[in-house]
């Protein structure tokens, strides 16, 4: 139910939204950028691990007059396992390149967005004690961020939620990563 509520919910902002100010849009059509930050562990994976760290690299293509564009990322997230007084040591870490709609709010200045997608993610444990292997497995994620243009470079703070589908559930995390693009 609540997840149907939020469909609707997004469905209802890019349908007000619209009518777009072309003004509003980035000055290059095309650009490159790199992001980096936390990654916050979710359900059974927070359990398991520490908060870690995400590192993005991108190349997005957004025209000037339509508020839809298109974004390709790769990314890497790592997480280190808890301290459980156990001595265990180790990490998990995600690699993932995905492909990615963004949804521009209009916005004079300061440009929220939405952001949405689906592709490859390889797993891999390294838990010397308990278990080592990897694996590639299909992945989506949703979010948010916030653009601020600025002179010839655009910076943003961005959420995305992601979940990597497995044989017997899945792994989710949410990165939150400011970055740059040019």
């Amino acid at each position: 139910m609540k997840r149907s509520l939020f469909v609707v919910a997004l469905a209802g902002i890019a349908l007000v939204s619209l009518p777009f100010d072309a003004s509003a849009q980035a000055k290059n059509a095309v650009q490159v950028g790199v992001a980096g930050g936390l990654a916050i562990p979710v359900s059974d994976l927070g359990d398991a691990t520490d908060m870690g760290f995400n590192v993005t690299g991108m190349v997005g293509f957004h025209p000037q007059m339509i508020p839809l564009g298109i974004r390709v990322d790769v990314a890497y997230n790592r997480f280190d396992v808890k301290d459980n007084n156990a001595g265990i040591e180790g990490n998990f870490n995600f690699t993932s390149v995905t492909g990615n709609l963004i949804y521009s709010i209009p916005s004079p200045s300061v440009a929220p967005y939405l952001i949405g997608g689906a592709g490859w993610y390889h797993a891999k444990a390294d838990i010397p004690a308990i278990v080592s292997g990897s694996g590639d497995k299909f992945g989506w994620n949703i979010g948010g961020g916030i653009k601020l243009p600025l002179s010839g470079f655009d910076t943003f703070l961005e959420a995305r939620y992601n979940q990597i589908q497995g044989d017997g559930g899945s792994i989710k995390f949410v990165p939150i990563t400011f970055g740059i693009m040019f």
